[in-house]
């Protein structure tokens, strides 16, 4: 979940690092440091706990660390609290060897226990301070040659990490190894970086390696060379960023998340276009055959986080549509209770960054059983995109705020285009619907933008309930889907005790937790369902709850119930969760303003899950 960054090349390298470690806050906020060697002097080190504006004051930006080769680190704490102490880079004793970490080494205290038999000494309570100590070790033994140091360390570490190390004796070389957690190498004019995620080099350059899991890279001035385990020397091909670097910035927003929340347009937009040709959805891109789509007889979706509930959406969407049974998992659970899997299943893993850590673990689950895995993806060369058999890429772009929106969006596209393309291949839609289908979902971006132009009524309704202790979001069938949307987005972000229940659970039990003046945002965009969730909604208000109606236009029957009301254009009832969830992202947002919390980096969560 931290955030790494390296810089090798001719220009002061800490001004550099703490750019690059600015745009991976997201990723952790505990503490953050730097180690930067200034030619053939020792490294120097500094660390600051708290936000990386402390390090960037303890530092003078960077100015007062001379070198051009060095290191960087923002943390988020796995183990040990945030301190100075427990903060990266961490050091051997001699300070020969100097690293940064990100990942969790999982039999730490067993080798730290070695370790300090051997004369080890330890100052934090992280495992990473055990890695750069065993790493040590293995230099000393190996007469000071880092390639086969890093090499046994890598056979001993249990666990996930990305590792990128200082040798004293290695002047203007970093060196970086990786395992289950996510690192590129970008390589322009002279200079290489090294980082977690993309936006952190954006500015600097476009040419980036991946560097794959048990392999080893040495950074030099402009040159890059790649091992695998066994100390063998590999090729790799550079690969070009799409990204437009300007993506990566707030572009006059006062937060990441209200820029992201405007770019949905254009990514849901973007996504669909790059499978639709000619009023047609072509999958070759994808890799999925038509045979192929017809030999599947069930569809298992793993995710994390609001990439399961956009699982939740397209379960409803995929059943409807192509009458194939799905079932949605929580990544985390998936490989823990011995699935049942068959050749003929379909495993479909959704995750933003590529590298969730449960997403990636059920994405090997499901190949070491023999079974086709689909991943739905934002970042081309991430490990998902890179091991699942087929891979339809969303086109968000870099999403920096840690709660999600514009990747929730574009998730959702991509369910609707593979749920429409296997429904008329299967012959569960015929033509005229598909093309019906089609021609609606292009309309959404328009439709989205309509809701993002009458945005000021959400924000003054959400100022008057920013002092909320408990909300409560109710819907039937996809509007389900969307109230468990709706209610993280409150919680994550405005740290409001939020629930979502289907609107008929109320009665078993959770009704009780109504009093007077309880927010319950009640979603009917379903019209099959729109009586019965509004009775349900009359239910709550007869014990004192405050109603807001999310609803599709031409419903105007809701305003006898609900206090405050929401419309979302009309649209096929397959698509709605694409303009319900605007309006809860809007709301979410606008409550932690009022309460003037940090939007973009909401306390005790990070961007990406790179670890269990």
């Amino acid at each position: 979940m931290c955030g790494i960054v390296g810089f090798n090349g001719a220009q002061q390298a800490a001004p550099i690092l703490l750019e690059g470690l600015s745009r991976l806050e997201y990723r952790g906020y505990d503490s953050a440091g730097l180690a930067v060697r200034n030619g053939k002097a020792p490294v120097e080190v500094v660390k600051a706990k708290g936000r990386l504006r402390e390090l960037y004051e303890k530092t003078d930006g960077g100015h007062a660390m001379p070198g051009t080769c060095g290191i960087g680190h923002t943390r988020w704490a796995t183990h040990g609290e945030p301190s100075t102490e427990n903060a990266h880079p961490h050091c051997s004793d001699d300070r020969l060897v100097v690293g940064v970490h990100n990942g969790i080494i999982e039999n730490y205290l067993e080798l730290k226990e070695k370790l300090q038999k051997q004369g080890y000494t330890f100052v934090s309570q992280t495992d990473t301070e055990v890695a750069i100590k065993l790493i040590h070790s293995y230099y000393l033994e190996c007469n000071h040659n880092p390639i086969e140091a890093l090499s046994r360390a890598m056979t001993r570490i249990r666990g996930s990490y990305a590792l990128a190390i200082l040798f004293d004796d290695q002047p203007e070389q970093i060196y970086a190894a990786r395992k289950d957690s996510p690192m590129i190498i970008g390589i322009n004019d002279g200079e290489t970086y090294l980082a977690s995620d993309v936006p952190a080099i954006l500015k600097y350059t476009r040419n980036v390696y991946y560097i794959g899991n048990l392999e080893i890279a040495r950074l030099g001035r402009g040159d890059v060379q790649f091992f695998n385990i066994d100390c063998e020397e590999i090729e790799k091909e550079l690969t070009e960023i799409k990204w437009d670097a300007e993506a990566a910035e707030k572009a006059g927003f006062e937060h990441f998340m209200m820029k992201e929340i405007h770019e949905q347009p254009k990514a849901t937009r973007d996504t669909m276009n790059s499978v639709i040709n000619d009023g047609k959805i072509d999958l070759s891109s994808v890799g999925l055959s038509e045979e192929e789509i017809r030999s599947i007889r069930e569809i298992c979706i793993v995710a994390c986080g609001s990439a399961y509930h956009v699982g939740i959406a397209a379960q409803y969407i995929i059943e409807d549509l192509c009458r194939i049974p799905v079932r949605v998992e929580l990544a985390s659970e998936f490989r823990y209770r011995n699935p049942i899997l068959t050749e003929d299943t379909l495993v479909v893993v959704i995750s933003q960054s590529g590298e969730t850590a449960d997403s990636l673990a059920a994405l090997r689950e499901a190949k070491s059983r023999g079974v086709r895995t689909l991943g739905i993806v934002n970042v081309v060369g991430s490990s998902i995109a890179r091991e699942a058999d087929n891979t339809l890429y969303t086109l968000a772009g870099p999403e920096i705020a840690v709660a999600t929106t514009k990747a929730y969006s574009t998730q959702l596209i991509a369910c609707y285009l593979l749920a429409i393309q296997f429904g008329f291949v299967r012959g569960t839609i015929d033509e005229k619907k598909y093309s019906e289908l089609i021609t609606e979902m292009q309309t959404l971006p328009d439709k989205i933008q309509r809701l993002l132009d009458d945005k000021e009524r959400i924000q003054w309704f959400a100022a008057k309930f920013a002092g909320a202790h408990d909300i409560f979001f109710i819907g039937r069938g996809l509007d389900y889907a969307i109230s468990v949307e709706g209610s993280l987005k409150m919680k994550e972000i405005s740290y409001v005790h939020s629930e979502a229940y289907a609107a008929g659970e109320l009665k078993h039990g959770t009704i009780s937790l109504v009093e007077d003046g309880t927010l319950v945002i009640g979603v009917t965009t379903q019209q099959a369902l729109y009586e019965k969730t509004l009775s349900n909604m009359v239910e709550v208000k007869s014990r004192g709850a405050y109603l807001m109606g999310l609803t599709t236009s031409g419903n105007y029957s809701i305003e006898d119930t609900a206090d405050f009301t929401v419309y979302i254009p009309r649209t096929d009832p397959h698509f709605a969760t694409s303009l319900a969830v605007i309006p809860l992202q809007l709301m979410g947002y606008y409550v932690s303003v009022a309460k003037g919390l940090d939007v973009d980096k909401p306390r005790n969560l990070a961007k990406s899950v790179t670890v269990e």
